[in-house]
């Protein structure tokens, strides 16, 4: 009669142990394999004596349920994320409010759609910027300290701020500073719209003809900073300051929580999908800013006079509304990031089996732990800067940047003096057609990684092919291009009456020209002259919305042209015609060589990584974009400014002694600048991948006991075919 009490203590305590497991749907089957074992055991141990089977029955029991309590607790550790379905941890809503209506949004795949709502938000805020920044330097005499408040107040407040963000929002709620980042993206904007609200219409006092004339008016001196200057300085510099501080959580945190919530060979498309919006972001706003332009005068003004300043703001007073529109868009973000839970649903299973598979670096990383003091910071700082093959990447980061600033910032001079357009359609093309072949290569680099499932040599080895290829055919670019026009004082010198490098020439010394104004012409003799002024004209008729000048003294030669009057036309506003018809040309290889470079953004992205431990990400990535402004796009801009200005043959300069734009640039050396630095820049792409290929061969060698290069997916047909790569 003692086995009554023993099974009575044993059931308890397995009631126990159940109780504190919690309900699982595999305990009933379990039970029941129980049952039919504890029949057997009773039907044998009636053949055996009581003290045999009691104390070995006991035990038994209480080691299943010992083992079924480790199995639950075990299944938990490895999904840390994970929670029982219905809590609100996983649901969307306003704090502790769920919304039910919201839950159909609560997938990677809605996150996806708005990170990219506001990836293109920054990215139009940006082309604004910059044709805004172009437009305003070109009107009003910046001082060196305008000038760099101008250009490098956004790099300069992302730089400060960008390894704080990484490494703090790193390890709290990454798609809550996502939210602030929306918000400050749409703050930045009112800032840059504010110095244009309320600016007044203004008149010119000074008026000047544009023709030959002994008593003109014209002072140059009258650019004197105004009230607009300095509020459009201020309030531009302070806005670009808030979309550096907007723009790091953005790119960093948003990056690397779409890697750490998507299957490892689908993180590609993922992060190609986000480089693109931004990229087409960027190229929205050259298409929506370039018809604010002010047709410069150097093609098809119908300009006759000389305006003050003043005038000039009123050209750039509807900037404002395209602002405006940015700042409401990207607000419409803010609340949909607020509701998405902490963890969003279905990315527990992803993370937990992410944690499973095989990642490739120092053993020094991988146990680094995460803690809230500088100390701490700084010295996992210092762990990464050690490590090889991360820093030859975020190298190659950098130099890549070096390559979109040059073509974001000289490209439209390029195409406006190349192939003879207005600087408006210039920026339309650039941003129509040009830069989103970034966009599209960026999108084509992750679809490929991604559906060949490459490993980090592989991804190397791609990085090296696409970069070859593109500088291929940016070395074709240098054979397209248009012959330099015939233009007097550059190179021709007034049939022989005037010196190469002077305007002036006895024809039209008795003008009195002013180099301010640029009003082209071209002359019956099929030479182009500075303006009208410079070509001697003296009189001027409007027919069919065309300038047509007469009585030029300086042109002698060419065939004449009697207009319905009976006067004999000398010169036309405009520039000649060369006859060149390169641009398509020019556009297809200019295009498939922005696609391969587009090729290697996300590539250098998975090999960070996946050479770098999870918890490290986030720090990894800020460092990443510190050596981008350190290396690339605080001094890329004022390098291709400077390096282009060297193939400028003539400057507006004052009697002030201000020096204005280029107006007239040497064509020739213009294309093996621009093509020579985009190649010099690849190559060295080419280099830093390179080496940190040959670096990341090594480790494997020296780990060859321990680590060997294996395949990302867990299956095995397709690790031996990995290994090959």
């Amino acid at each position: 009669m003692p086995q009554g009490p023993a099974l009575r203590l044993v059931t308890l305590r397995e009631a126990q142990v159940e109780a504190e497991s919690g309900p699982t749907s595999e305990q009933p089957m379990k039970r029941a394999q129980d049952a039919q074992e504890e029949e057997k055991e009773a039907k044998a141990s009636k053949k055996k004596p009581p003290y045999l089977t009691v104390l070995p029955k006991a035990m038994l029991r209480f080691t299943r349920a010992t083992k079924r309590k480790k199995a639950k607790l075990s299944a938990l550790k490895k999904a840390p994320g994970k929670q029982s379905a219905g809590s609100a941890g996983d649901r969307c809503g306003l704090g502790c409010l769920v919304i039910p209506f919201c839950q159909r949004f609560n997938s990677i795949q809605w996150f996806m759609a708005f990170y990219c709502v506001l990836l293109v938000c920054q990215g139009i805020v940006f082309g604004l910027i910059d044709l805004s920044n172009n437009d305003f330097e070109q009107h009003h005499i910046l001082t060196t300290t305008e000038k760099l408040a101008l250009t490098l107040s956004y790099d300069i407040s992302s730089c400060l701020v960008a390894v704080f963000i990484a490494y703090y929002g790193g390890s709290g709620n990454r798609i809550k500073w996502i939210a602030f980042s929306s918000f400050l993206v749409g703050f930045g904007s009112l800032l840059l719209a504010f110095p244009y609200f309320g600016v007044k219409s203004y008149e010119s006092e000074v008026k000047t003809e544009d023709i030959c004339s002994t008593t003109k008016i014209l002072d140059p001196c009258l650019r004197s900073k105004s009230s607009f200057q300095a509020k459009y300085v201020t309030f531009f510099a302070l806005g670009q300051i808030v979309q550096g501080m907007a723009g790091m959580p953005l790119y960093i945190l948003g990056i690397t929580f779409l890697d750490d919530n998507v299957y490892t060979h689908s993180s590609g498309i993922y992060l190609g999908i986000a480089d693109a919006a931004a990229i087409l972001g960027y190229a929205l706003g050259y298409a929506i800013g370039a018809p604010q332009l002010e047709s410069s005068q150097n093609s098809t003004s119908q300009a006759e006079n000389v305006l003050s300043p003043a005038a000039d703001v009123q050209q750039g007073k509807n900037w404002w509304p395209d602002f405006l529109f940015v700042s409401l868009l990207a607000w419409s973000t803010l609340i949909p990031f607020l509701c998405f839970p902490y963890n969003i649903a279905g990315t527990a299973k992803i993370r937990a089996r992410k944690q499973k598979e095989f990642y490739m670096f120092d053993s020094n990383l991988k146990y680094w732990k995460f803690g809230p003091s500088i100390k701490e910071l700084f010295g996992a700082v210092w762990m990464l800067l050690k490590t090889p093959v991360f820093m030859y990447q975020a190298l190659s980061k950098a130099s890549e940047s070096l390559i979109i600033i040059g073509a974001t910032e000289f490209l439209p001079i390029y195409l406006e003096n190349q192939f003879i357009l207005t600087p408006a359609m210039a920026a339309s093309l650039t941003g129509l057609i040009l830069i989103p072949g970034g966009a599209l290569g960026q999108l084509l680099g992750g679809i490929i990684v991604c559906q060949l499932e490459m490993s980090c040599k592989a991804l190397m080895r791609f990085i090296i092919a696409s970069c070859t290829v593109s500088i291929v055919f940016l070395g074709i670019l240098i054979f397209v291009h248009c012959d330099p026009v015939r233009f007097a004082g550059i190179n021709e010198n007034y049939n022989g009456t005037g010196q190469l490098g002077n305007l002036t020439a006895p024809c039209n010394d008795r003008c009195r020209c002013s180099t301010s104004l640029y009003a082209s012409v071209c002359g019956r003799d099929m030479v182009e002259y500075f303006s009208p002024c410079f070509a001697g004209c003296t009189s001027s008729k409007t027919i069919d919305n065309q300038k047509k000048y007469y009585n030029c003294s300086c042109i002698k030669e060419g065939l004449t042209t009697a207009d319905a009057h009976g006067d004999f036309i000398d010169a036309v506003l405009g520039k000649c015609d060369m006859y060149c018809y390169t641009l398509p040309l020019f556009f297809a290889f200019i295009f498939s060589a922005i696609v391969f470079s587009g090729f290697c953004g996300v590539p250098i992205t998975l090999i960070i990584f996946r050479t770098i431990p999870e918890q490290l990400h986030s720090l990894a990535i800020g460092i990443t974009y510190v050596i981008i402004r350190i290396f690339g796009t605080i001094p890329g801009p004022l390098l291709f400014k400077k390096t282009g200005e060297t193939s400028c043959t003539f400057w507006d300069i004052s009697k002030c002694g201000h020096m204005g734009r280029c107006w007239v640039y040497n064509k020739t050396k213009m294309a093996f600048i621009l093509l020579g630095i985009c190649s010099l820049f690849k190559i060295c792409t080419i280099c830093f991948t390179t080496i940190g290929f040959y670096k990341y061969s090594h480790f494997i060698k020296e780990k060859r006991g321990i680590l060997q290069d294996i395949p990302w997916k867990p299956t095995k047909t397709k690790r031996k075919k990995r290994t090959r790569f």
